[in-house]
Parts: structure tokens; C-alpha cells; sequence
């Protein structure tokens, strides 16, 4: 059992506040509540510590990329305390986590995942790769499970009931008692102490060859085809019975390292990678000059020399439109 205490102190507010600040585009939110910022951090200090603090209806709004996702915002107000929570909750979790969990965490992200599953494929051309992700997990992370989980390392009552207040303020036509939002900082750390009994469970009964997880997408290789359908059998067992979670039927695949395979974006080989289609038709669509230097390098990393000859030809386009 954890017995960490979270700190609610202002000057921690304070630290939470220029934390969730930096980098952020003003919006005439940010600025109101910058303007009243002492009055603000005060009134939300008052409240955290006393316990009246409520969390507030999100804003919703659709976003369309490859298809189309409800995205809930939360107040500035609560993303503060979103910043406190996400930083208390790293420093207890952050190292109990394996190494081979590569979403939200320092020094590691999409490039280094992307990297590193090259290097299990390299190694292991001969052996099998059973690719997957969780199927809508988002919208399917159980609360009472979750908080649950969160217990076995937190005890500090303040910290927990601010836990089951963001918690419980997720909620869909038919998914009350399940669910968090996908644009919540602290959503990213909830995905991987929930996800986390998954790892666990592979790294240490299951026991494979390797392993790999970035987000919900995860991979597992094993010497044959055989044991790794064995694998999978007991996986998809323990996200059922344990987690209340399901595979997505659409990525479920087994092939063999040689053959490399399509994973966060990425066609991954043995010897090299390049962007799928639909990510260089997304560089197609918003590439400007302001933004090439950060395509360049995404293409650089993750493509061949066909698609950068494009990128160059796609670049001259764009320049020639916009100065005509």
C-alpha cells in the first residue's frame, strides 16, 4: 500500500499551473483566467483543501481525422488540477512500470516504440508476431476497476477522492461507471496503470520473447506459431475476466518478423520502416512552410526514398501556391 500524500499546497498549485501553462496558444479562457490568476488558484487551493472541490462539465466538440471522435475539454479550472494529479500519480507509478511501455513517459514515445520494435523484428526475423490493440479502450476502461487498482498503491484520502471526482465525470449515453476522456492529461496516466496489469501479466506468467506496448497497441513475439496462438488465447482470457476489455478484431494479426508489419502508423521491417499511406496522405493535406522542418523529419525517420522524393515534389507545390 502506497503512503505517499499528495501535496495541495499553493505553491504546488502554482507549479501545476505554469506546468499546464507552458506551451499552451492563448485562447480568451486561458487569458480570463490568467487575469484573475492569484483570485483563481487561490479559490481552487481553498477547495482542494476543505473537500468541495467538483470537477465541471466538459466542453464537447467532433474532431474527423481517419474517422470521427467525440473530444471532451475540461475547464482551465480542472486541467490545473488534471497537471497536480498527473505529476503525483507519475512519481508513485512511473517506476513500477516496464520498460517496454512506451507511451506518456520521459524519454521514450511513438519514435523510440517505433525504433525499438525494429529492433525486436532485426533480432528475431525467424520467430512470430502477434500485433494487436484494445478495442474502443478508452471508452471502456472500467472505473470501479480502476480505482480499484489505484488503491493498491494509493492511500492518502484526499488523493483518492479527487481520483473517484475526475474519475466519475466521464459519461456517455450507456457508459456510466466506464470510460475516461481521451484528451485528459490525466488519462494518459490512467491508461498505463490500467494497462499496467497487462504488462504484468505477460512479462511475468506469460513470459514471451518480447514484448511491446504504446498506448493500447502492443505486440508479443513468440519462437512459433503455435505457442504464440496459446499466448494470445490467454491474453485476450485476462483482458476479458480481469480488465472487462476486448481485442480489436481489425488489427488482430499474426506474421512473421521477416515480413515486418504494420504498427503505430509505421511499416516496420527488419532493415527499415516507412509511413503507411494514410499518414503520407494526412503530411499531403496539411503540410505548409511553417511546419515542413518537423515533416521532413518524420519522413527522414520513417520513410524510403520514394515517398521523400514525393515529399520534395509535394513541398515545391506548396511553396509555388503559396507565393502565387
Amino acid at each position: 500500500m502506497g503512503s505517499s500524500s499528495i501535496d495541495l499546497s499553493l505553491s504546488n498549485l502554482w507549479r501545476s499551473w505554469f506546468a499546464f501553462k507552458r506551451g499552451k496558444k492563448s485562447t480568451q479562457e486561458l487569458e480570463r483566467f490568467n487575469y484573475y490568476l492569484e483570485e483563481n488558484l487561490y479559490s481552487l487551493h481553498q477547495d482542494l483543501n476543505v473537500g468541495t472541490y467538483k470537477h465541471q462539465p466538459y466542453k464537447k466538440f467532433i474532431a474527423v481525422d481517419n474517422k470521427r471522435r467525440e473530444i471532451l475539454v475540461a475547464s482551465i479550472r480542472d486541467r490545473v488540477v488534471h497537471r497536480l494529479m498527473y505529476q503525483y500519480l507519475v512519481d508513485i507509478y512511473d517506476q513500477t512500470f516496464i520498460f517496454d511501455v512506451w507511451s506518456c513517459r520521459k524519454e521514450k514515445g511513438l519514435t523510440g516504440a517505433i525504433e525499438r520494435t525494429q529492433d525486436f523484428l532485426n533480432k528475431y526475423p525467424r520467430f512470430f508476431v502477434w500485433r494487436s490493440d484494445v478495442k474502443k479502450f478508452f471508452d471502456n476502461i472500467n472505473h470501479r476497476r480502476l480505482l480499484d487498482i489505484i488503491s493498491l498503491r494509493v492511500s492518502d484520502k484526499k488523493a483518492v477522492d479527487l481520483l473517484k471526482e475526475i474519475i466519475k465525470t466521464y459519461a456517455q449515453a450507456g457508459s456510466v461507471g466506464k470510460g475516461i476522456p481521451i484528451g485528459n492529461l490525466t488519462s494518459q496516466i490512467f491508461a498505463n496503470i490500467y494497462l499496467n496489469e497487462l504488462d504484468r501479466f505477460i512479462k511475468h506468467l506469460i513470459k514471451p520473447i518480447a514484448y511491446l506496448r504504446y498506448g493500447d497497441d502492443f505486440i508479443i513475439i513468440s519462437e512459433n506459431v503455435e505457442k504464440l496462438k496459446e499466448i494470445r488465447e490467454a491474453t485476450i482470457r485476462f483482458l476479458e475476466d480481469d480488465l472487462f476489455l476486448k481485442i480489436n478484431g481489425k488489427s488482430d494479426i499474426i506474421v512473421k518478423a521477416k515480413w515486418g508489419l504494420k504498427f503505430l502508423g509505421v511499416k516496420v521491417f527488419p532493415k527499415g520502416r516507412r509511413l503507411n499511406n494514410r499518414n503520407l496522405q494526412r503530411i499531403h493535406d496539411r503540410i505548409s512552410l511553417k511546419n515542413v522542418s518537423s515533416y521532413a523529419g518524420l519522413l527522414k525517420k520513417h520513410s524510403n526514398t520514394r515517398k521523400i522524393k514525393y515529399f520534395n515534389w509535394l513541398l515545391l507545390e506548396k511553396f509555388f501556391n503559396d507565393v502565387n
